[in-house]
């Protein structure tokens, strides 16, 4: 898309400042995984992690984990910077796929969105093992080694900025909600 992400305008705010508005009132912590200058998200008054390896949203879910681990915390939850609209129930149905102690990942119809999840922190040592066994680093498959299960979503629960047509899509989606 050219440029951060995380940082895309949408409705006169970043994109990053929609997830967080969004998903922030379901969890009781709230951090940001991203590599480069921190400070560019200093507007968001949140921790920043930096990767420990660099082999995406993998390596982000490591971070997070060592940081929730750290807060006292059984479980992580994440969400794309690029999903501006979490769903407010996420975190609930999330929880109960996970039952069981196993990562819970969301779907949507047939839409698979990995991104979306929910990771316990036991499963630390194993996502550490599993990025540096030399293994295709992503979040399904780590998943599936875990015995993850999937939290169903009704259709349309989710929207992603992925492209710049996305993005208009959206920004055209919040002008019809005003």
């Amino acid at each position: 898309m050219g440029g951060d992400k995380a940082l895309m305008p949408l409705g006169g705010q970043p994109l990053v400042q929609w997830v967080a508005d969004s998903f922030g009132p379901q969890v009781q912590d709230l951090a940001l995984s991203a590599n480069g200058d921190a400070q560019r998200f200093a507007f968001l008054g949140l921790p920043v992690l930096a990767d420990l390896h660099s082999q995406g949203p993998l390596s982000g879910v490591l971070a997070g984990l060592h940081w929730a681990a750290l807060q006292g915390a059984s479980a992580l939850v994440t969400v794309p910077c690029d999903g501006p609209f979490v769903p407010p129930d996420l975190v609930p149905r999330l929880c109960l796929a996970a039952e069981g102690g196993h990562p819970a990942l969301a779907q949507s119809g047939q839409d698979l969105l990995p991104t979306y999840g929910l990771w316990p922190t036991a499963c630390l040592p194993a996502l550490q093992t599993f990025l540096t066994s030399g293994a295709v680093a992503r979040l399904r498959d780590f998943a599936q080694t875990q015995g993850s299960t999937w939290a169903t979503f009704p259709m349309g629960s989710f929207a992603n900025a992925n492209t710049p047509k996305d993005l208009a899509d959206l920004a055209d989606l919040l002008a019809k909600r005003a």
